[in-house]
């Protein structure tokens, strides 16, 4: 059902409200985030839902925020939380306060009840009146004395002028704190990149998962919008030729372990002849600076071989390398083995952040993401919890690191290309895109 919602700010003598229509399903955090919007909040302060007879009676049910949830205190988590079990008939009301301090109460109203049309947004501002207060303005009071001083046509405008400067200074401009002037195109504009009509739970288990461990709602929404544009849910195709290319490398070491095997050396590397060869044939001298007769010392080989492995094409057996049951079956099929491949990465461990890092790479690959890839993920691994040393916020190099597995088969594909206009400079490829797609859709 489509619920249509008025939402008023209550206690302000100017007529401040959004008329909203929200599917009946949203869970209470993605509310919180349309009401936001709606009102231009920037999310930087702490809220709470409550329904009963008003947000502070004795009867009121709280509906609690990450935060809230983390810190053990009694109620119910608003990721828990359905719309249409706290709102069910027309009048129903349920309240929203936001920043405790200047303590904003939001009253919403269900004023009608409509079927749902499939193919409707599940977040629309169907109207609305009055300018929306800025953050950290002093409350309703504050506000009030800001739309005054800020407009010129206000009765009042002048009084507000000198009572403002007596409060902060002759010098201080209201400008600052000036309410966002409603517009519904703008607003409709913002809960359009919210990402509100790709549910959670059409997605991929694994990425669930990792917005599942998201704790706070604005960073939880900016995953799920990264999401959004790597468009996981169109068909990845793969044509012969370009899978013959794109895993050159590996059909090349599955063809020189061959049914013999190799025997490793006594540390557990590829022979100098081997790592020679791979060399020579794969262009690998191209890249790499160095002799290219140690594989410890090679780091394009040392990739190749031990990625095939983690991809289940090779393992070790009594200190040789030998192809695998399912690797002989893929070495002769390009476009399986294509597949085979995006299925496996991240590569199954027990580090977890390793994984995460790798599903980060894998979300701003096929976003399309194209600078500072490791800044998205130094960034997404944050909003996870993730730290370095002294608890400091991870850096964009330990983001690299962190996902150097992923890294390394994009790496043997082929996946990265050089900026025409800055050589030095690695960007994903269309290749690239293709792969972190199909990675990303597989459970």
């Amino acid at each position: 059902m489509t619920y249509r919602i008025r939402v008023e700010l209550a206690d302000t003598s100017v007529s401040l409200w959004r008329e909203l229509d929200l599917a009946s399903d949203l869970f209470l955090d993605d509310v919180h985030a349309v009401l936001q919007a709606a009102f231009g909040w920037t999310d930087s302060h702490l809220h709470r839902f409550a329904s009963g007879p008003g947000y502070y009676s004795q009867h009121a049910e709280y509906y609690l925020m990450p935060f809230e949830v983390d810190e053990g205190e009694d109620g119910v988590p608003e990721s828990q939380a359905r719309l249409d079990e706290v709102l069910t008939e027309r009048g129903d009301t349920l309240f929203y306060c936001y920043d405790f301090g200047d303590d904003w109460q939001h009253v919403l109203t269900l004023d009608a009840v409509h079927p749902r049309d499939a193919a409707e947004a599940r977040a629309v501002c169907a109207g609305g009146e009055g300018p929306g207060p800025a953050e950290d303005c002093g409350g309703v009071p504050g506000y009030e004395l800001l739309v005054a001083a800020n407009d010129p046509r206000h009765p009042q405008y002048r009084q507000a002028r000198q009572e403002y400067a007596s409060i902060f200074g002759e010098d201080a401009d209201p400008a600052g704190f000036a309410p966002t002037a409603f517009d519904k195109d703008a607003i409709n504009a913002e809960l359009s990149w919210l990402a509100l009509d790709k549910p959670v739970s059409d997605l991929p288990a694994r990425l669930q998962e990792l917005l599942e461990a998201v704790q706070l709602a604005p960073a939880r929404r900016e995953l799920r919008r990264l999401i959004n544009d790597a468009e996981i849910d169109k068909t990845v195709s793969m044509d012969i030729d370009d899978a013959t290319r794109i895993v050159r490398r590996y059909t090349w070491l599955l063809d020189r372990v061959g049914s013999d095997g190799i025997t490793l050396t006594s540390a557990g590397y590829l022979p100098p002849v081997h790592v020679e060869a791979a060399v020579a044939d794969l262009g690998i001298g191209e890249e790499w600076i160095g002799k290219g007769n140690r594989e410890v010392q090679t780091l394009p080989v040392l990739e190749l071989r031990e990625s095939a492995q983690r991809a289940g094409l090779l393992r070790k057996h009594k200190g040789r390398l030998v192809v695998t049951a399912r690797g002989r079956s893929l070495a002769k099929d390009p476009v399986s083995l294509w597949f085979h491949l995006a299925e496996r990465v991240p590569p199954k461990s027990h580090d977890v952040v390793r994984s995460q890092a790798g599903l980060l790479l894998l979300i701003a690959i096929a976003a399309g993401v194209t600078d500072n890839v490791n800044a998205v993920i130094a960034e997404g691994l944050g909003a996870l919890g993730w730290v370095g040393a002294s608890r400091r916020p991870l850096s964009a190099m330990d983001a690299s690191f962190t996902a150097d597995q992923t890294n390394a088969v994009l790496r043997t594909l082929g996946a990265f290309e050089s900026d025409p206009d800055e050589p030095w400079r690695r960007r994903p490829s269309a290749d690239a895109v293709a792969f972190a797609r199909a990675a990303l859709q597989s459970s």
